[in-house]
């Protein structure tokens, strides 16, 4: 039986956002995962002091869970973050393969207060050719080198 309702967890995932605000370290973001009634990640937005662009919140969350686990999935854990995931962040939740998200605050919300991620989710949608940030195929004669490799590998772990 849960110990703690959704809101609770909710409510810790706001807090970090809140003190990571107060301590300066990064955007008004915070995450954490929990597994059978504990907290096993814990991540706040740090991409201003790790000058990192993918230190977000739930990124740093799942790498965290992760390690603790010392697994690649989140299977039987759930992600509660402060705000909607960006694009990035929902690519990673996929791969991590956690059993649900919820969200505090809208995409809508952190576009309010600078943080539109629209652009991207634009830019997605467009043909290569036509993004803002040039992007072309560059194929070479040895360019299935690594895929030929891991279909004929007998020690690959697949995800």
């Amino acid at each position: 039986m849960k110990k703690f309702n959704d809101e609770y967890w909710m409510d810790k995932a706001i807090h970090v956002a809140y003190e990571n605000v107060l301590q300066a370290i990064g955007g008004p973001f915070g995450a954490i995962v929990v597994k059978e009634d504990k907290v096993i990640g814990t991540g706040r937005n740090m991409v201003t002091s790790l000058n990192d662009p993918t230190a977000h919140a739930e990124v740093q969350a799942i790498r965290e869970a992760c390690r603790h686990l010392n697994d690649f999935q989140l299977k039987g854990c759930t992600i509660y973050t402060s705000c909607e995931p960006c694009p990035m962040c929902i690519g990673a939740i996929y791969w991590s393969r956690p059993d649900a998200v919820y969200f505090a605050s809208s995409k809508e919300d952190a576009a309010q207060v600078g943080f539109d991620d629209q652009f991207i989710y634009k830019q997605i949608e467009l043909p290569m050719d036509q993004r803002s940030i040039p992007m072309k195929q560059i194929k070479t004669t040895k360019h299935s080198l690594p895929f030929d490799a891991w279909r004929t590998s007998n020690n690959k772990v697949e995800y």
